[in-house]
């Protein structure tokens, strides 16, 4: 399978039917759905620096359980002096894993451009799984992280927290959750396409010509947004916590944050209301919108933009001081 056809099956997987009947046939299986491979020799072949990228999987201790990581290193990084990035991947809270592209070959082709990156995975909010664990998994992550810092190639002062979709909703919450003395806040927190909500925003008027969706379609994408947040938050406590879902609550006091955003994107609606609650709260924030993608782009390194937003990534990690 090419990192393109993941990226799509995993897109159709979440297109094809209901969530709830998506959530129920996942229970049946042993794993979730890894939403997509890469080929890395191919990836190599296109991309030649990733080969200077050293691996090595890592199981952390968290309060559930082992947490499934990944430490992606230049061997030519020396001393604890380089920037840092924790990275969680998504998959609507019920798939993905370290071997999408969205994890991989996103960490590897930041850890190319310099940064130090430990992709996390977390469990799944299926089979009675439902906040906090998931949340409990990357804070555990994070915070092996931060403890492990200079012997990873790390300047503790230079340690980013960040995902995408799911991922950037868990990074967002835990983001939270260090402000208020879970652990050492990170220097920035970089979301790509985040659901911060449990209720989809709604959509400015920009975004509904963009996507120019009748109203059969803009419901269905609001009513999978809901079932995923339930599914996610197991309670409906839950849905107006404000670690689960960090649009809720204080949003001040945190430090940068970047949403970097699909164009065509249901989801973007929560990336930018969160931007604006932000910015509101005095947090400093930067907004991008990456031209031509649609959700799930940088799940694809053929897909329209993820380069670009890999560059955006790199950029804004390395300004970050």
């Amino acid at each position: 399978m090419t990192e393109q056809e993941g990226a799509a099956g995993g897109a159709d997987l979440f297109q094809a039917m209901p969530f709830g009947q998506i959530v129920a046939m996942l229970e049946t299986l042993d794993e979730p759905p890894s939403l997509g491979t890469i080929d890395l020799a191919e990836l190599v072949g296109r991309f030649p620096e990733l080969a200077s990228v050293a691996v090595r999987d890592v199981a952390i201790d968290g309060p559930h359980g082992d947490v499934p990581g990944r430490v992606y290193r230049r061997p030519d990084a020396t001393g604890a002096t380089g920037a840092g990035l924790v990275w969680v991947h998504g998959g609507a809270f019920i798939g993905g894993d370290l071997d999408m592209p969205e994890a991989h070959w996103v960490s590897l082709a930041l850890a190319a451009r310099g940064t130090t990156v430990v992709s996390l995975d977390y469990r799944k909010a299926l089979r009675g799984v439902h906040y906090p664990m998931p949340s409990d998994d990357v804070l555990a992550g994070w915070c092996w992280t931060a403890a492990h810092a200079e012997e990873l190639g790390i300047d503790p002062g230079r340690l980013h927290l960040g995902g995408a979709s799911a991922g950037g909703n868990l990074a967002a919450g835990v983001t939270k959750r260090l402000r208020d003395g879970a652990g050492p806040l990170p220097v920035s927190l970089v979301m790509v396409y985040p659901v911060v909500h449990a209720v989809l925003p709604p959509l400015s008027a920009e975004l509904e010509a963009t996507l120019a969706a009748d109203e059969a379609t803009t419901t269905a994408a609001t009513d999978t947004f809901r079932d995923m947040a339930r599914q996610y938050a197991g309670s409906d406590a839950a849905l107006d916590d404000p670690y689960a879902f960090a649009a809720s609550g204080d949003v001040a006091g945190q430090p940068p944050v970047l949403v970097l955003d699909s164009e065509t994107d249901f989801l973007r609606a929560s990336g930018e209301a969160y931007a604006q609650a932000l910015a509101a709260a005095g947090v400093a924030v930067t907004v991008v919108t990456e031209p031509g993608t649609s959700h799930g782009h940088v799940n694809g390194p053929d897909m329209p933009g993820a380069l670009a937003s890999i560059e955006r990534l790199a950029t804004w990690i390395e300004e970050q001081r």
